[in-house]
């Protein structure tokens, strides 16, 4: 089965809650915290906890959101079996999907609006692997 899992820093915070509320009747999330935008926390660790978690079977997916969502891929893209997309744009979210097979998407709270953000994550839960012409190419990452 499935798991979503979901965290972010302080500056992803509200972001993140938004989207879990969204969220909530449509698909299973498992919250990796942070749990408030007002303590100051280090990125990496929130993105190598989930990363670690969506490692675990290749159906699982992660949602990482902090400030610019460009630290989180950072840091996300350093694991083995994860393929970290910064989304901003629905097509952008559908492309990393359909060519490069990713499972996690990050996203920047403070340069995403949220509707965007709500309509990136139905595309990426949505969206299927193409495979195809594109299975060798993620073979090599």
């Amino acid at each position: 089965m499935k798991k979503v899992y979901i965290a972010s820093d302080h500056a992803g915070f509200t972001l993140k809650e938004q989207i879990k509320k969204k969220f909530a009747n449509k698909i299973n999330i498992i919250d990796l915290g942070t749990d408030n935008s007002t303590t100051s926390v280090n990125y990496p660790n929130y993105a190598h906890q989930l990363c670690k978690k969506v490692s675990l079977d290749n159906k699982n997916i992660g949602i990482l959101v902090c400030g610019s969502g460009m630290g989180m891929s950072m840091a996300a893209n350093r694991h083995k079996k994860i393929r970290a997309a910064l989304c901003y744009s629905v097509i952008n979210t559908k492309l990393s999907r359909l060519h490069n097979n990713s499972n996690v998407i990050t996203l920047g709270a403070r340069l995403i609006k949220k509707e965007l953000a709500f309509k990136c994550i139905n595309v990426f839960l949505k969206t299927p692997f193409e495979s195809g012409r594109h299975l060798k190419r993620v073979k090599k990452i």
